[in-house]
C-alpha cells in the first residue's frame, strides 16, 4: 500500500520562513522543564522579543518555543498564527518580496 504524502500548509510554510528571521538561542534544559529552561534564560540574558528558542530536552528532543510581547509561546503554534504577532508583522514585510517571486 502506497503511503500518502503529509500536505504542507502554505500558511505554516510562511510562518516559518519569517521565523527564521527572528534572533535564535540554542540552550540546554538541564534539570528543569523545557519551558522552565527558557524562562530562566529569557530572565537571566534579558533577550527582549521577538527571539525563538531552542530548547535541548535530551540528545533527540528539542522544544522550540517563540518570546513575544505577549509572552512565551509554542514556536508551531507561531508558525501557523504568525499575523496575530504584531512583532512579526515588521518580518512579514521584509519576507513578502520573497513569497510571490517566481523561479
Amino acid at each position: 500500500m502506497a503511503r500518502r504524502r503529509k500536505r504542507k500548509s502554505r500558511r505554516r510554510q510562511e510562518g516559518r520562513r519569517i521565523l527564521e528571521c527572528v534572533p535564535q538561542y540554542s540552550i540546554e534544559s538541564g534539570e528543569d522543564k523545557p519551558v522552565t529552561a527558557a524562562r530562566k534564560f529569557i530572565q537571566l540574558e534579558g533577550i527582549a522579543p521577538p527571539a525563538l528558542l531552542l530548547v535541548k530536552r535530551n540528545e533527540h528532543t528539542t522544544d522550540r518555543y517563540f518570546w513575544a510581547e505577549k509572552g512565551l509561546f509554542g514556536a508551531q503554534y507561531v508558525e501557523e498564527n504568525h499575523f496575530l504577532f504584531p512583532s512579526l508583522r515588521v518580518e512579514t514585510e521584509e519576507v513578502a518580496p520573497l513569497v510571490g517571486a517566481r523561479r
